[in-house]
């Protein structure tokens, strides 16, 4: 899926094929965390079996009003307290399939949201 709409500054996700993510010019194979100024290419967990909630402290560091959660291919949950946690610090938290996520977060961002995505590819 390629996405093209050039909106405002900041970190754009130009294009999402299965295991890969196209932030600005740069191709991500790893799981990322992106706001429109902070990109950490770095997260640990790789799948979203792996996610903890020790996991979410980067995410909740960068205090976002809304958090898209990409977990891949298809849509799947996080346990409980995963999403539990991002709500009892007063975060909102949406869970989609990582192209919805991609799609969801440039919109948000255009609309100059405080937006952070974390996707796996």
């Amino acid at each position: 899926m390629k996405l093209t709409q050039e909106t405002g500054s900041g970190n754009l996700i130009r294009s999402y094929q299965h295991r890969q993510i196209r932030i600005n010019d740069a191709t991500y194979t790893r799981s990322v965390i992106v706001t429109a100024d902070q990109l950490v290419t770095d997260w640990a967990p790789q799948t979203l079996a792996e996610l903890t909630e020790q996991h979410l402290q980067p995410i909740l560091d960068l205090q976002p009003e809304v958090v898209i959660l990409g977990t891949g291919a298809t849509q799947q949950f996080p346990q409980r307290a995963i999403l539990q946690r991002v709500l009892r610090a007063g975060i909102g938290i949406e869970v989609m399939a990582t192209d919805a996520a991609c799609r969801t977060y440039n919109i948000l961002m255009a609309e100059d949201r405080r937006v952070a995505a974390a996707l796996f590819p």
